[in-house]
């Protein structure tokens, strides 16, 4: 048997160990391989695993003895789920693996932000020290207003961080998502996006990306932020309409803005539409690291070769995720 994993550039000594200790023939090929290159490489291929490289039904096409694709990560909207169901493909995430380190990360970024520690400590860095003059002034946590945009599994655990350890106010806006459930989390819903963004401090994006969601945070909902608001997102980049976020940084309508993920990946110095952002005091650029600790890259590595393993020995593969687009699946998968 032959697998193909994409984006070698994660290392997963786990995953690659144990697909070969089981005889597979696996090759990994590098993040930005061209279509026609991926293409050719499933030909043969029974299995292919990927995290950031796009699927499309070229590729699933061009791959007659594919049983499943496995995404060793949580976001699905970079395959073609409609092209692989067409062909009776499994298509199976691992969203478990990282909820509460997700969320954790979040919570990291938004402490940095309010604290100003990364521009606090590039000047003492650069100066050997600093006197607490207004400039350096921070924000506290306690008491301000939080809102979390998407309160499945990761907004929620940031919502339980915000709420129960740092007296925040959370607020959530998220329309799969009923009063009850987001009140037991210790979430306020609200049903208006804009009317919630007006009253928050801080917001936090944590919802899926797909056509409803795509660019849910546009020029009208960052004028409804206050001007001293900061905004952290470590979902997906395109739920953020970057030229009209760029333009609000760079106008000084945001109190700050921390961001581990893009809809153009990876990021530039240059000839990006975030290249504006970089060396800016009040912007925090992650490179789509906030998942990337030991425990969750060995929990990752487990789950991604379980389900391999029940691709291969040709057993139905588990599917955790409460996403309906792999939920409407109805060959090759079992629900767990």
């Amino acid at each position: 048997m032959k697998a193909v994993r994409t984006d070698a550039e994660l290392e997963c000594p786990g995953i690659d160990a144990g697909l070969r200790e089981r005889g597979i023939d696996l090759v990994t090929l590098p993040d930005g391989i061209a279509e026609d290159d991926l293409a050719a490489a499933v030909a043969d291929a029974d299995l292919l695993l990927m995290c950031y490289t796009p699927i499309t039904a070229r590729v699933i096409d061009a791959a007659p003895k594919l049983r499943g694709i496995v995404k060793y990560g949580v976001g699905i909207d970079a395959i073609d789920i409609k092209a692989a169901m067409a062909r009776d493909i499994p298509v199976v995430n691992v969203p478990e693996y990282a909820e509460e380190t997700v969320a954790e990360g979040a919570f990291a970024m938004m402490i940095a932000l309010a604290k100003r520690l990364p521009e606090i400590s590039r000047a003492v860095s650069d100066e050997g020290w600093i006197w607490p003059e207004q400039r350096w002034l921070g924000r506290d946590l306690a008491e301000a207003t939080l809102g979390i945009v998407g309160a499945g599994r990761i907004g929620t655990s940031m919502a339980r961080m915000a709420g129960q350890g740092f007296r925040m106010r959370v607020l959530g806006f998220d329309p799969n998502v009923d009063h009850e459930t987001m009140r037991a989390a210790g979430v306020e819903k609200s049903d208006d996006l804009k009317v919630m963004l007006r009253q928050c401090d801080f917001v936090s994006l944590h919802c899926v990306l797909n056509v409803e969601t795509h660019h849910l945070i546009g020029a009208d909902e960052l004028a409804c932020l206050k001007s001293s608001a900061m905004l952290v997102n470590v979902s997906r980049g395109a739920l953020i309409d970057e030229a009209a976020l760029v333009d609000a940084v760079l106008r000084g309508r945001l109190g700050g803005v921390a961001l581990d993920v893009f809809s153009d990946e990876p990021l530039g110095k240059t000839d990006h539409v975030m290249s504006p952002l970089y060396g800016r005091d009040d912007v925090i650029l992650f490179p789509h690291l906030t998942f990337f600790t030991h425990e969750a890259m060995q929990r990752l590595e487990a789950d991604t070769l379980a389900r391999c393993l029940e691709l291969i020995e040709g057993r139905p593969v588990t599917v955790r995720s409460n996403d309906p687009r792999l939920r409407a699946q109805t060959s090759g998968v079992v629900f767990g």
